[in-house]
């Protein structure tokens, strides 16, 4: 394990007040300024370019012959979905959808383009979990992605889609939004691997040397488990979606790439689930073995108090000193200790507790206490 694990506060999402008109477009004050590239492409052609107004998203995506990723960082921008809802007549509701980050993966068909939304997940410092919200309109001729913050995990897709390898250049938006999403889902075995190695020297801590910190640990990825599973889910259902749909912007071809990735998401709620069992099977583990350690310190309590309770007895008898003669008025009294003034008394008793002990020692180890 590269970080300690550690608990994450849990996100809290920015939300207008209840009541609140839906389609409402709600920025939260704490969001990134947009930053925004503008890709575009063709089989032969590739150029990026940071737009600087955002009226250029409109104006700069009108040649049909190519095909256009808008790529917006940072959701700080009330004049940013003026131009989505004015100028592009993008559904209202879409639009709160895109600010409200909290949704689960889901794909939506509209008049003219389609909406989908996807989960991305990361590790952060301290090895905690990053659940982020990245969302999809796509058209005929572009795709456009908003997200949350200005760090990501699309780096490969970006380096495909520069070089021209493969259909991202020639499979038009379609196919490039199944690229982005396929290397989102991608990224979640990497978040799984590493939770694996985790999980594999908790483990060994815990055949070890066990200590609190190995429940903590465990139940930390157990937690994230739980987080991932909350996305893969509707993750597998929005793939299928996309797989029934009858939109002409989601071709065949590209239909069976995505046809792939529904495996790929198969696949994590397994990985998910048999690791879910596996930190479980940790905590359990780790309560057994604390429990056997606590019953074994109780059995040596329990030897040493049984060794001990018919001697502490013996010595409470003689310890009252009821004497057989009154030491002031000579009276002899018939009922009290003869051996109170026996000579070597106190040797006697002494090898007599000590006979006892020995027989209880001998007693206890043929039963097998000692082992």
């Amino acid at each position: 394990m590269s970080k300690p694990l550690r608990f994450k506060k849990k996100k809290h999402y920015a939300l207008p007040e209840p009541g609140t008109t839906p389609g409402f477009v709600y920025i939260d004050g704490n969001s990134l300024t947009p930053k925004i590239n503008l890709y575009s492409f063709s089989a032969d052609t590739f150029e990026v370019v940071q737009l600087q107004s955002l009226r250029d998203i409109t104006s700069k995506t009108k040649n049909k012959d190519l095909f256009y990723w808008v790529e917006i960082k940072g959701l700080n921008s009330s004049e940013l979905f003026n131009v989505f809802s004015d100028e592009l007549n993008i559904h209202k509701l879409v639009l709160e959808d895109i600010t409200r980050t909290y949704h689960r993966p889901k794909f939506e068909e509209y008049d003219g383009y389609n909406f989908a939304i996807s989960r991305m997940l990361r590790l952060g410092e301290d090895s905690a979990l990053e659940n982020l919200q990245v969302s999809f309109i796509q058209t005929k001729n572009v795709l456009y992605t908003f997200q949350e913050t200005y760090e990501d995990c699309l780096d490969a897709v970006r380096s495909r889609l520069k070089e021209g390898k493969g259909n991202i250049r020639i499979g038009g938006t379609g196919y490039l939004m199944y690229a982005l999403m396929d290397m989102i889902v991608d990224s979640y075995f990497s978040v799984l691997n590493q939770w694996s190695e985790d999980m594999d020297e908790i483990e060994d801590r815990l055949l070890s040397r066990p200590d609190k910190s190995v429940m903590y640990e465990t139940q930390l990825v157990k937690r994230n488990l739980i987080a991932m599973r909350r996305v893969v889910w509707p993750e597998r259902d929005k793939m299928n979606d996309i797989l029934r749909t009858d939109s002409d912007l989601i071709s065949e071809q590209t239909k069976m790439f995505i046809k792939d990735a529904y495996d790929h998401c198969v696949q994590l709620m397994d990985m998910v689930e048999s690791m879910k069992e596996i930190a479980s099977s940790n905590i359990d583990m780790y309560l057994s073995i604390i429990s056997n350690r606590m019953n074994e310190i109780m059995k040596v309590l329990t030897i040493i108090s049984s060794i001990f309770i018919p001697l502490t007895f013996i010595a409470g008898i003689y310890g009252m000193n009821f004497s057989k003669q009154d030491p002031v008025t000579g009276k002899v009294m018939p009922d009290n200790m003869p051996e109170l003034y026996q000579e070597h008394g106190y040797e006697y008793t002494l090898l007599v507790m000590a006979f006892i002990a020995l027989v209880q020692i001998i007693f206890f180890w043929r039963k097998g206490w000692f082992k």
